[in-house]
């Protein structure tokens, strides 16, 4: 196994995005995480689509030498916006949302781009409208047997550089992340930090949409409860994990399919001392 570049030159764990027109991507590593040692840097990545990214930054990202670029949209999302082709990087597709497609996490595009869809919802409505998601991302068939598969995909063959996303890079990557993160031992307080970065990364960005709909009388609580992140979405997924199979290492074995010896090497692979 061998490291490859990182995607910022810092070793701040949650660095800003290094990429101008992907300001939510971010390098999962250098997180501290179990027995005194951190995340492997460089490794595994989380990001929105790239419909809106620069050619500079498309040449960047294809210079961070991935492996596998992981694609956790429904079929209409990627109709809308295909995946950029880099060379030497292999697709996969994992629609986690497949058995929820109507879910307000499976259409984030909708509410970012039709003030009508937004326009009766208050910020209450819209959380609950979250949380439906996050319970579908722990429970649905789909969400438990795409979500196996990439786990499956990080313990295959050698260890090689990964990205993940949906389309605003935030519930179906956010619980990739929040999960993963846990996997490794990392702090829940250093996971909800990963995880709420999108506020900050990824809400100024959209605020000109927010401002827009604004003016045509949408909420914007409501908009930004739809767009961004809320601590009790997070807490939503761990809750479910706690009843539905007690804890986060039963949740891989029974839910994922990723058993104890699975989950030792994942944390073999992706775990290394702190420099």
């Amino acid at each position: 196994m061998t490291d490859t570049a990182t995607s910022s030159a810092t070793t701040v764990p949650g660095a800003p995005s290094p990429f101008p027109t992907l300001p939510n991507w971010r390098d999962l590593g250098y997180w501290p995480a179990a027995d005194g040692k951190i995340v492997r840097p460089g490794m595994l990545y989380r990001t929105t689509e790239f419909e809106k990214t620069s050619e500079a930054d498309l040449k960047a990202v294809g210079d961070l030498g991935l492996a596998t670029i992981v694609d956790l949209r429904t079929v209409p999302e990627r109709g809308a916006c295909p995946d950029p082709v880099f060379d030497d990087v292999g697709p996969l597709w994992l629609n986690i949302l497949e058995d929820a497609p109507h879910t307000a996490g499976a259409n984030p595009m909708k509410y970012a781009t039709d003030p009508s869809a937004v326009k009766e919802l208050t910020p209450t409505v819209a959380q609950e409208m979250m949380i439906g998601t996050y319970q579908q991302l722990i429970n649905s068939d789909s969400a438990l047997r795409y979500y196996g598969e990439f786990y499956t995909l990080l313990l295959a063959g050698d260890l090689t550089p990964t990205a993940f996303h949906c389309t605003t890079g935030k519930d179906r990557t956010g619980w990739t992340a929040a999960s993963f993160l846990s996997l490794m031992g990392v702090a829940k307080d250093d996971v909800y930090k990963d995880y709420l970065l999108t506020n900050s990364r990824l809400l100024p960005a959209l605020a000109p949409l927010v401002a827009q709909f604004e003016k045509q009388g949408v909420d914007a609580g409501a908009l930004n409860s739809l767009l961004g992140v809320e601590k009790v979405y997070l807490d939503t997924a761990f809750d479910l994990v706690a009843k539905g199979w007690g804890t986060l290492e039963n949740y891989f074995a029974e839910g994922l399919g990723i058993d104890v010896d699975g989950q030792a090497e994942l944390r073999a692979r992706y775990l290394v001392d702190p420099s």
